[in-house]
């Protein structure tokens, strides 16, 4: 069994899937829907906003059913003891509130009537967090001030975290989780596309715009917006003031970045496309991928914002995610590991599965690229720089300008979209160097920071025996351009020359700071160039006579990371429209194979991907259209059809739109349909979209891997079963070049069925 399929068996991450409970006063636990016991009136508790046992910020939604002949107004709600009825209304037959003052751990919601059966339920406050996603990061660099919220909260007099300065600019403490007051305002969308302040002494602007909401309406187009932090995060909620359609958008960022930061609230936070129509937009730094890129944390920010926004405005009709790359990835893992808890519905724009397995074929790119320009730079073949795409998987260009070459043209995606996240994923000693952390005590505490992916993650992967975080990067077995070699692109004289020489990335204590020009104050020495990071690799030590070592993955990292649920395994079932623009000629790192790897994934999980539909814009010469409107629609369709007829599931509700589709630049439709994607995850002859928008692939799956990807480690088959099986096309090594490819890969190569 693969490492892919025996580790896809994961447990449920922590704080997950558990049943919601209603305590009966006779001390029986039963399901929430279900009505048990004998008694003809009886009453149940349940919290609506959150888990009752994730429950943040000190309060809850609350609804109590009422079964049988009860009187609403004879119902009397206690919290540990204290009346608590007159925070409650009653609702279609049902009371319902938002109880406050909630203790620090387990509290008791009892709620009785005469002649009817009692119900408890026990509540889990976290108050400010962290709820499930392990001990808090620190040092953790404040923006409150730049986000318009004011100087953080003084919350130590310790000197630790960052300075707060009093009026006089003298030290009045330290801040280390960033708390700040909430904040409210009011904005109006001017004519000129921008958003200003409302004045303040009630004015209509004469610049104020009008919108027309999702119902018709024309309507000022002012907004109420409200800032604050949650789970030491700054956070939105924005929505047209007096218009709130009911429907809610949560706006996912992208980026990169390795945490030990509250983030910038970035303009994306005031999403016109939603606010327009009457959506309310939640937005929080926390689920911004520029932050950091700890899904479990981010998912745990998302469920606490959402919990926020519930109690203030109620449940919503639904609540749909949109956003790019990081944000698509966070779509994803949340409609996995939660259900509905965050979002119904998902626009996952230039998306990935996830980020922790991209780092897999990720590490290989500069082992690739260095051995194309220094190591075999005498081989023509490089100099095409179109044949790299043999190696690399992803595509190459002999046009596009390599600013790493002064603008000469020829460049791949290796080196235009992924080249500098190597260092970023892998060194631990690649430290952003923000002149903010000047202002955190003690001096220096940014170097005690372990700059990794893996470091940013510790939490998930664990600590190894060195003191760092434990990695899963893994390339042992892995033949490098084994699809170049059979399709004879490259010769057995070539395949077993990159494979001895390739190498792999050194352990993290032995790695070294990087050189220009990721670090500018080595770019005064011509010979600190070193994009490709190659000081940090392990090579061969003679020139290829020995191979070079490759690097095995930590068996108990790669474990956590699908225990804890930062992979995409492909078990979501809520409408999904994954939606990008087709940037493959501008080697963009938003490769498009990604939405079909996603897809896969969800057809190995269960056979099933339905509820995923793939739309593709194109972008040539220039992105010149955005379907994200139109995917809104839809989705509104959609969920409309699951509330009207829920019996039939996602899948049976799709409206006529919710199909594959590809479309020009303009936002045409070229074709729809069950089978314009033919020919990627199948046989069949390329499909209608397919023969438009052709696809590459990565290092892993030129190597032989599947398109799903998530091979964090391959099983191995034996050298002289792989030449038995066929696995090297019309080459059949001769004994001096089988004991080469034995002495390459001692424990034998990837065997990916």
């Amino acid at each position: 069994m693969s490492v892919l399929r025996l580790l896809a068996r994961r447990s449920v991450p922590a704080g997950l899937g558990t049943t919601l409970t209603v305590v009966l006063a006779t001390g029986a636990a039963t399901p929430a829907a279900a009505w048990t016991g004998a008694a003809e009136h009886r009453l149940a508790i349940e919290t609506l906003s959150s888990r009752p046992d994730q429950v943040s910020g000190a309060d809850a939604l609350v609804r109590v059913a009422l079964a049988g002949r009860i009187d609403p107004r004879s119902v009397r709600i206690t919290r540990n003891g204290t009346d608590v009825t007159r925070a409650f209304r009653i609702e279609a037959g049902a009371l319902r509130g938002v109880v406050d003052g909630l203790r620090d751990g387990a509290n008791l919601l009892r709620a009785s009537a005469p002649h009817a059966r009692a119900a408890t339920l026990v509540v889990r406050n976290h108050s400010s967090g962290p709820i499930f996603s392990g001990p808090r990061q620190y040092p953790f660099l404040c923006r409150t001030e730049q986000n318009g919220l004011g100087a953080p909260a003084v919350d130590n007099q310790d000197g630790q975290g960052m300075r707060v300065r009093g009026p006089d600019g003298a030290v009045v403490g330290w801040s280390r989780d960033c708390a700040a007051p909430t904040v409210t305002d009011r904005l109006y969308r001017a004519t000129d596309g921008t958003f200003k302040p409302m004045p303040a002494d009630g004015t209509r602007p004469a610049d104020l715009a009008t919108t027309r909401t999702l119902d018709g309406r024309s309507v000022d187009y002012v907004v109420r917006r409200e800032r604050g932090t949650i789970n030491r995060f700054v956070y939105s909620i924005a929505v047209l003031e007096s218009n709130w359609n009911r429907r809610v958008i949560y706006r996912f960022d992208g980026g990169v970045a390795i945490g030990h930061d509250q983030g910038r609230l970035p303009g994306g936070h005031l999403y016109h496309e939603g606010l327009s129509l009457g959506y309310a937009v939640l937005y929080s730094t926390g689920t911004r991928t520029a932050t950091h890129y700890n899904t479990v944390l981010g998912g745990e920010t998302a469920l606490m914002l959402k919990e926020h926004f519930v109690e203030a405005y109620g449940v919503p009709l639904y609540t749909v995610g949109v956003g790019g790359s990081g944000g698509g990835i966070q779509q994803y893992l949340y409609g996995q590991n939660y259900g509905t808890r965050v979002i119904d519905a998902a626009i996952p724009q230039y998306s990935y599965p996830d980020m922790a397995t991209q780092t897999i074929h990720v590490g290989d790119c500069e082992l690739l690229e260095y051995y194309m320009d220094v190591t075999d730079r005498a081989n023509p073949k490089w100099r095409n720089w179109e044949n790299r795409t043999w190696l690399i998987g992803m595509n190459a260009s002999a046009t596009v300008p390599n600013p790493y070459l002064g603008g000469v043209p020829g460049s791949t995606e290796c080196v235009e979209g992924w080249r500098g996240l190597t260092p970023l994923a892998l060194n631990p000693l690649w430290s952003p160097g923000d002149p903010l952390w000047a202002q955190m005590d003690p001096p220096g505490v940014a170097q005690t920071v372990q700059w990794s992916h893996w470091g940013d993650l510790v939490n998930i992967y664990g600590t190894g025996p060195a003191g760092y975080a434990r990695s899963t990067w893994d390339n042992v077995g892995v033949q490098y351009g084994l699809s170049a070699l059979t399709s004879g692109r490259i010769t057995p004289t070539e395949f077993l020359d990159l494979n001895a020489r390739v190498g792999s990335w050194r352990p993290q204590p032995e790695m070294v700071q990087e050189g220009c020009p990721f670090t500018p104050s080595a770019c005064a020495d011509p010979a600190q160039f070193d994009p490709w990071s190659s000081r940090n690799m392990r090579l061969s030590p003679d020139g290829g006579s020995t191979p070079a070592p490759r690097t095995t993955g930590d068996r108990r990292a790669i474990r956590a990371a699908y225990d804890s649920g930062i992979v995409f395994t492909g078990d979501i079932d809520i409408p999904v429209i994954d939606w990008r623009h087709y940037l493959e000629e501008q080697l963009d790192m938003h490769n498009s194979h990604q939405s079909f790897a996603s897809r896969q994934r969800m057809r190995d999980h269960d056979r099933n991907a339905a509820n995923q539909v793939i739309w593709f814009t194109d972008a040539r010469p220039a992105e010149a259209f955005d379907q994200t409107p139109e995917a809104l629609a839809v989705i509104d369709d959609w969920m409309a059809n699951l509330r009207t007829r829920p019996w039939r599931g996602v899948v049976g509700n799709r409206p006529a739109l919710a199909v594959d589709r590809c479309f020009s630049t303009a936002g045409v439709e070229i074709a729809r349909g069950e089978h314009v994607w033919d020919g990627i995850l199948d046989n069949r002859p390329a499909g209608a979209c397919t023969s438009r928008f052709p696809l590459y692939g990565t290092s892993r799956t030129v190597a032989g891997g599947p398109i799903a990807g998530g091979v964090y480690a391959c099983d191995r088959q034996s050298v002289p079963a792989a030449i038995a099986r066929g696995r090297y096309g019309s080459w059949r090594p001769t004994g001096p070049e089988r004991r080469r490819l034995e002495q390459i890969f001692p424990t034998g190569v990837c065997d990916y069925r």
